[in-house]
């Protein structure tokens, strides 16, 4: 089971305790691509994903991604997942899982190959 922090701000939204969460992980898809001497539509014709979600990857706004599109990402541009993922720690949480500070979440559709 997912979960996500309750400590909602004004009006109820849980959206920033999600959005600080996620920007702890980096794509370093940027620095990759420039190894191997690749552009983005390149990346987007071998991976099959669209322009607009390599996109959204590389520009940090992805909330997550699928296992089987980093698989592909991998070998693709024949790296490791460490080589495109950080983790970049931020300020403690004051809620931890399984308190009651935590509830169930929606955390949206992730990022995947197109079918």
């Amino acid at each position: 089971m997912t979960r996500r922090r309750t400590d909602a701000g004004p009006g109820g939204s849980n959206e920033k305790a999600g959005e600080d969460e996620a920007a702890a992980i980096r794509l370093h898809l940027d620095e990759v691509l420039s190894r191997r001497e690749m552009t983005l539509t390149e990346l987007s014709a071998q991976v099959g994903i669209t322009i607009v979600n390599l996109s959204i990857l590389k520009n940090g706004r992805a909330r997550a991604i699928r296992f089987s599109t980093l698989a592909r990402l991998c070998e693709v541009l024949e790296c490791q997942p460490g080589e495109l993922l950080s983790y970049q720690p931020g300020p403690p949480s004051h809620a931890e899982p399984g308190s009651d500070a935590w509830q169930d979440a929606d955390l949206g559709e992730p990022i995947g190959l197109r079918e």
